[in-house]
This record gives structure tokens, C-alpha cells and sequence, in this order.
């Protein structure tokens, strides 16, 4: 009898280059998504540490302001000078001169001025 040899089957080396290819997919797929996930842990940690410097920054500000109004309170001098000094505001029977700005003259001012020097 004359006997066929049967056409070679995919058998198992197939298979395993195919699961190598497989495995090195995946491998490379997580290492991907690792150092991603990495840029994005150091992005978080600078953007916290940025929050963090900021609230520090708030809570100076915010004991800073409780201790002004703390010495309004308790102050009246220190509230009266700051009435003067951030508000333009003036006791009764204070004289208040106004002087222009330099450079704020106008024409009619400054050729009165030039009369006056003559």
C-alpha cells in the first residue's frame, strides 16, 4: 500500500510564535500604559504641590487680614489712620489741600501761571 504522508499541521510551534507575539503585545501594551501613568502621577503631584503653596499662601493672607481687623477693633487710632490713608478720608476742621498731578495743567492753567511769573 502505498501510503500518503498527511499535509504537516499547524501543530504547536505555530502556536507558540504566535503567543510570544502575543505576550511581547501585551508586555509592550503595559509598558505603555505605565509610563503614562507615571507622566500622569508626576503631573498630580506638581499640580498638589502648587495647591498646596497657594493655600499656604491664602491662610498668611487671611491671618494678616484677622490681625487688621483685630487692631480696628481694639484701635481707634490705627482705624483712623487707615480711614485716612486707604479711604481719603478727613476729620471735621481738617484742612484738606488738593495739588494737581504733574504734568495735569491745562493750557488756560499753565498760561495764567506764565502771566503771574512775568
Amino acid at each position: 500500500m502505498n501510503q500518503r504522508a498527511a499535509p504537516p499541521s499547524p501543530g504547536p510551534r505555530r502556536y507558540r510564535s504566535v503567543a510570544v507575539v502575543a505576550v511581547f503585545s501585551l508586555l509592550a501594551l503595559l509598558a505603555t500604559a505605565g509610563v503614562k501613568s507615571y507622566s500622569d502621577l508626576a503631573r498630580a503631584r506638581a499640580h498638589e504641590a502648587d495647591l498646596t503653596g497657594r493655600i499656604a499662601a491664602a491662610e498668611a493672607r487671611i491671618r494678616v487680614l484677622r490681625e487688621d481687623v483685630r487692631r480696628m477693633g481694639e484701635d481707634p487710632l490705627t482705624l483712623e489712620r487707615l480711614a485716612r490713608e486707604n479711604l481719603g478720608m478727613v476729620m471735621p476742621g481738617d484742612v484738606v489741600i488738593v495739588l494737581p498731578e504733574e504734568g495735569s495743567l491745562t493750557d488756560e492753567a499753565a498760561d495764567a501761571s506764565a502771566r503771574r511769573d512775568r
